[in-house]
């Protein structure tokens, strides 16, 4: 029963680890942004530095992920209502790296304790534990991607509802948050794109793994008989 919870414990960590992980990728690899700055024309369109959307950029995603930080947008202007919505983007982002920093935390203790031999992490039908956290990973978002490649700004709405219930300061008026000027639809998409890309290469890693190992167990108990 003791392994049976631990591995159940482990399959579930290291699902919210895949999941938390992915999201966390254009959230901190800022340069993922920056590659984008000129491909989507953005100082064309906006009339704006490089610079200057740099920094904005910088401003915004400072407060969202640093503590003590009061809200800037470098050199564009912003509303209260905006900020706010920023306010509680950092809410999330923060319960986002909490999950992924304990999550992956349960993770790498399990592994250690199975390691040392003071508990196991049981096989199911011949599978790792992992290979299930995989397949796990990718349903909800398989569903969720399919949504967005049909319709995309219904996907945004809901989203926007789900985790922001009640509000609606989430829709910018860019001429007194100029901040969403910087921020264009096909930016989100791309940020959908590489979330989803991390979650599928990811959870690809961890079943490809364990079909190798499988393979492996298969004729080294053939090689036995």
């Amino acid at each position: 029963m003791k392994n049976k919870i631990i591995t159940a414990v482990f399959i579930i960590a290291l699902v919210l680890f895949i999941l938390t992980f992915s999201i966390a990728l254009p959230i901190y690899c800022r340069f993922f942004y920056y590659l984008q700055i000129k491909p989507l024309g953005l100082e064309q369109k906006t009339g704006w530095s490089y610079d200057v959307i740099k920094e904005a950029y910088d401003d915004v995603l400072n407060f969202c992920t640093l503590p003590g930080r009061q809200f800037s947008a470098g050199k564009l202007l912003f509303s209260e209502e905006g900020a706010a919505h920023f306010a509680d983007c950092k809410t999330l982002f923060t319960l986002n790296l909490s999950v992924l920093i304990i999550s992956g935390a349960a993770v790498v203790t399990i592994i250690i304790l199975h390691r040392l031999k003071k508990a196991e992490i049981l096989k199911i039908n011949g599978h790792g534990a992992y290979f299930y956290s995989a397949v796990a990973a990718l349903i909800l978002p398989a569903a969720v991607g399919a949504l967005a490649c049909i319709n995309f700004d219904a996907a945004f709405e809901i989203f926007h509802k789900i985790f922001f219930p009640g509000k609606d300061n989430w829709v910018f008026n860019p001429r007194t948050d100029e901040i969403i000027k910087i921020m264009p639809q096909q930016f989100f998409i791309n940020c959908a794109i590489l979330i989803g890309s991390g979650l599928v290469a990811f959870s690809a890693a961890l079943i490809i793994t364990d079909a190798v190992i499988k393979r492996k167990n298969t004729q080294l108990e053939l090689t036995n008989l």
